[in-house]
């Protein structure tokens, strides 16, 4: 009975890891498949990240509350909607699908287009991918506080929104950075294709973005105008809900 409780309490984390493991199965893939057959191309990679994303929120956003992506975990820790214990675990998971997932592209590709992993255009120097990478990690953060943490969101829409923060932030710095907005995403398949060139790049830039954009979202939540009967202040729903359900296992 222990041990079924313990599983039990892993649930959250499982879910994470499915998410973390589709985004990079199909996201990472595309770029294989652009790399060997020249479709879907830029903009189909942006897209299927997009979707990829949006499609893995409203799978798994009332199980775990479809972080995702560890700079993202911790910002909603850092805001105060998920519980800082279980930070680690949900990066591990996170980790450990984005591996899992780039273990399946390497055995189907070899290290074609090394697996989708990250990494700064010629020309591009760490300043500016560092930069980008926290602005496009900002606007994603910001839309997901706006859209999950809040009461006042329409949550019908969260996953399509995020989806399409997601991909624009893959359109603007995908040319440049890769556009990963996600240290999983990038860890993942570097570590698998084995290379390691500005990663830190893609750890330091979205968990800097992630803690802004989710911060500055805190600040301003207030300021809507609220619809007659529900609450003024800030509330959280989605992952804060999520949040105090894991926090009670």
């Amino acid at each position: 009975m222990l041990r079924l409780t313990g599983l039990e309490r892993l649930k959250p984390e499982l879910a994470e890891a499915i998410a973390t493991f589709s985004l990079v199965l199909a996201g990472c893939g595309a770029i294989v498949a652009t790399a060997e057959t020249g479709a879907p191309g830029a903009l189909g990679v942006a897209l299927t990240f997009a979707f990829v994303i949006a499609v893995m929120v409203y799978a798994t956003g009332h199980l775990s509350g479809a972080h995702i992506n560890p700079a993202i975990t911790v910002a909603f820790a850092a805001i105060g909607a998920f519980p800082w214990r279980r930070v680690p675990s949900y990066i591990a998971a996170q980790m450990v699908g984005a591996i899992a997932a780039a273990g399946l592209l390497r055995t189907w590709f070899g290290t074609s287009a090394d697996l989708g992993a990250t990494g700064l255009a010629s020309g591009v120097g760490s300043w500016m991918g560092v930069t980008m990478e926290v602005a496009a990690t900002a606007l994603l953060a910001f839309v997901i506080a706006g859209v999950a943490t809040d009461a006042r969101a329409q949550k019908p829409a969260a996953g399509l929104a995020i989806g399409l923060a997601v991909g624009v932030g893959a359109l603007f710095a995908g040319a440049w950075t890769g556009g990963s907005m996600n240290p999983a995403r990038s860890f993942g398949p570097a570590l698998v294709a084995g290379v390691f060139s500005h990663q830190w790049v893609y750890l330091v830039g979205p968990l800097i973005g992630a803690l802004g954009g989710m911060g500055l979202y805190r600040w301003v939540e207030t300021a809507g105008v609220p619809t007659p009967g529900e609450e003024t202040g800030p509330v959280a729903e989605a992952p804060d809900a999520v949040a105090s359900e894991v926090a009670s296992r």
